[in-house]
């Protein structure tokens, strides 16, 4: 399937600056099948080494970590020789290797010729809680995430519409109405299957939602084995709490983040490594609020004061049990959870385009859902779920803070009123 990662992976591997590239992301996003499918295209051949399938591997690294003394063994265990320019190395599940990945400083420093791209599910984990030697400053970094809207409708054979709905981003000219009906409930199939890679082919080649399901239940399984695996005995049971609790606060008319909710007392102090590990495992993401709209708005956040989004919409709805025709017909047995599913979505591909994102609220109760910075600029982000789009914290914000335009997310056509520009849910992939 295609991926967008694909011209990065051109450009690192034509960059004169090019380093040993770590390509990280939460688990079954599609770094192994994106890697390989780059060597297969690229290159004349791939050494590849997985440390989870062949734990032996690790022995390799406990002598002469340098490219001179590494090279002949991952040689002889590829069987076949490896060439600089030419052949592709991949190091697979690095993070059960600390030494594989400190070798990379010395891949750089000394044999910069020879291109390699390690992958890692948990490295942000393993990085931040163990002692790991990280090659700071000699590695490039790229985090890779599910597929976005845009991606799912190439993958549904879709890529005519994609580039329809481009080009009306662009113009502020709405779709002909059969075409924005046809990318409406493509948009509600995507929130129904998600982003996952496997997810995403299954529905391609069955249209079964049901085999779906099943494969997204598998993937949360394997994300609670990987909290009991890859983490300190006294978390598990918090960070399993957390992370269920996060599908219940975006069902709460205010998603802000409450440890409370989590079970009765509860602190920040009890849940914040829970949180910490959800995070650097790129299952979750937090969006802090702004105390002043300033640049850089990063310095200006509350750090009390936060939100937390699941990196996945499929998840999300396999995690909540939803039936998948609720989903695909917004039926008002939702209208708790509306609001909340649809600021993940937006959230899902502001985050996959590169932003970070933060929100603000007023002393008044005035809240806007996304401030991100666009071109330099400031820009306030208002998500409706529904044909009621009247935005009044909006415009407390534009009165106040004057930003050169707005973007207003809803299932309302596209469109530009009053420094307002209308975008339809379907069109988030195009900010």
């Amino acid at each position: 399937m295609f991926r967008k990662i694909q011209y990065y992976l051109e450009q690192w591997k034509n960059s004169p600056y090019r380093k040993p590239l770590i390509l990280q992301g939460a688990r079954q996003v599609g770094k192994t099948y994106a890697i390989l499918e780059f060597g297969r295209k690229h290159y004349e051949n791939v050494a590849y080494f997985n440390f989870e399938t062949n734990p032996k591997l690790n022995a390799c690294f406990d002598g002469d970590i340098s490219p001179a003394g590494l090279l002949p063994l991952l040689s002889r265990i590829a069987r076949e020789t490896i060439v600089k320019e030419k052949t592709l190395i991949v190091f697979d599940e690095v993070q059960l290797c600390e030494r594989a990945l400190t070798s990379l400083k010395y891949f750089c420093e000394q044999a910069p010729d020879y291109h390699i791209i390690v992958a890692g599910s948990l490295l942000g984990v393993a990085v931040n809680r163990a002692a790991f030697s990280f090659p700071v400053g000699k590695v490039d970094i790229k985090t890779l995430y599910p597929m976005d809207m845009e991606e799912f409708l190439i993958a549904m054979d879709e890529e005519a519409l994609a580039d329809e709905i481009r080009a009306h981003f662009q113009s502020d000219v709405p779709l002909p109405a059969v075409l924005h009906e046809a990318a409406s409930g493509l948009y509600r199939q995507y929130l129904v299957v998600g982003g996952m890679p496997e997810c995403v082919a299954q529905y391609a080649e069955t249209r079964d939602l049901v085999l779906v399901r099943h494969t997204q239940d598998a993937i949360l399984a394997s994300y609670l084995n990987d909290m009991s695996k890859y983490n300190n005995l006294n978390e598990i049971k918090k960070t399993r709490l957390t992370y269920d609790n996060v599908t219940v606060q975006l069902s709460k008319p205010n998603t802000r983040f409450q440890y409370k909710l989590i079970k009765k007392g509860g602190r920040a102090s009890e849940f914040e490594n829970a949180i910490e590990w959800l995070t650097l495992s790129g299952i979750v993401k937090q969006v802090y609020r702004l105390e002043q709209i300033k640049k850089p708005p990063d310095n200006y956040r509350d750090i009390d004061a936060f939100k937390i989004y699941v990196s996945d919409m499929g998840l999300l709805c396999a995690k909540k049990k939803l039936a998948a025709n609720d989903v695909l017909y917004m039926t008002d047995e939702l209208n708790d959870f509306k609001g909340g599913m649809t600021e993940n979505y937006v959230n899902v591909q502001l985050t996959i385009n590169g932003y970070d994102t933060w929100y603000w609220e007023s002393d008044h109760c005035a809240e806007v859902d996304f401030i991100i910075q666009r071109d330099g600029k400031l820009i306030p982000v208002e998500v409706k779920s529904a044909d009621n789009t009247r935005a009044k914290s909006l415009q407390v914000y534009m009165d106040r803070f004057k930003p050169p335009y707005a973007l207003k997310l809803s299932v309302k056509k596209f469109g530009f009123e009053n420094g307002k520009k209308t975008v339809p849910l379907y069109a988030a992939f195009c900010i």
